[in-house]
């Protein structure tokens, strides 16, 4: 039923600490300069360092950020956006606006938690919870104004399933037991809709928060039930949107008969998914099912209307 979808093409993180050499991206958008100007008016003590190695490269605020959504295919599209030379990715998800400890720790701390790249580069971070947490979008804003933020989202009904999931082999994992997921789906006799997962699949509502702060042409919508059938095309968009130069193609991506999904070749090396990704989800009762897809129809359709497009979901 809803066996591999989205973890299928989640892929093993492979980080670039410090490039070897310099990659030409004319439409980069942010400098050593203005990343310069940026701290200063961040800082209350304008009391920033950078971190700069023998070889041109530092360690910069992100320009892009992979905003979400939990379970929604993240992980895959940090590792093929990390195909291209001009993309420098954080190697760890590093939840700084959304974690009250670390957001504390201020913007010295969070770029000390980014690759280093060059000037011309883009750095990437990626943290799926920023998307639904409600302080998120202010902060980003105060930060950068200009902020360019990737979103993948897939069926809301199958991202929930994911969700249980993850919380369940996690679980396994340290021995401890866990309820079964209509444990979580039912209460009462009917549909909880009070259930964490179902939430963070109300996709229009935290649109909505960051609509508030930033335009919707600086947020790009990345359908991630598209990018775990086809990647390329979906990637290819990404590209665009960023302004960078086309350099990922389909050669990068193929399909690996024995997992059932695709996994990536960058200059003559392939790679696949870790072996945590791709679990099977849980059976679930078909009427079940259909009234969580009910759930999410009215809701579909309001985030829809909020972003001007349509997806293929139930």
């Amino acid at each position: 039923m809803a066996a591999f979808l989205l973890g299928a093409v989640l892929l093993i993180v492979q980080p670039q600490i410090v490039p070897s050499r310099p990659a030409v991206n004319s439409n980069a958008e942010t400098s050593q300069s203005v990343q310069r100007e940026l701290l200063k008016k961040t800082s209350q003590k304008n009391d920033f360092k950078e971190n700069i190695h023998s070889n041109g490269s530092c360690q910069q605020l992100p320009q892009t950020i992979i905003i979400g959504v939990r379970k929604g295919g993240t992980r895959a599209l940090l590792e093929m956006l990390s195909l291209h030379p001009d993309i420098a990715a954080a190697e760890s998800e590093v939840h700084f606006f959304d974690w009250e400890d670390h957001y504390r720790n201020g913007l010295q701390w969070y770029i000390n938690q980014m690759p280093f790249s060059y000037p011309h580069q883009i750095t990437v971070e990626k943290t799926p919870a920023y998307f639904t947490s409600p302080k998120v979008p202010e902060r980003v804003y105060n930060m950068n104004q200009s902020m360019r933020l990737l979103l993948i989202l897939r069926d809301p009904s199958e991202r929930v399933l994911s969700d249980y999931t993850q919380v369940f082999y996690n679980h396994m994992q340290k021995h401890k037991p866990y309820p079964s997921i209509e444990q979580f789906l039912i209460k009462n006799g009917e549909l909880n809709v009070d259930y964490k997962a179902i939430n963070r699949s109300l996709y229009y509502i935290h649109m909505q928060n960051w609509l508030k702060y930033f335009p919707l042409d600086h947020i790009h919508i990345v359908d991630g039930d598209k990018l775990i059938k086809d990647p390329f095309p979906e990637i290819e968009k990404v590209e665009r949107f960023l302004k960078l130069s086309p350099q990922i193609n389909a050669s990068n991506f193929y399909f690996n008969k024995t997992k059932g999904f695709y996994c990536l070749r960058d200059s003559g090396r392939e790679r696949c998914l870790h072996e945590s990704k791709g679990r099977a989800h849980p059976q679930v009762d078909t009427r079940l099912l259909e009234k969580l897809q009910e759930y999410f129809h009215q809701p579909n359709k309001k985030f829809f209307e909020l972003v001007g497009r349509t997806f293929d979901w139930h």
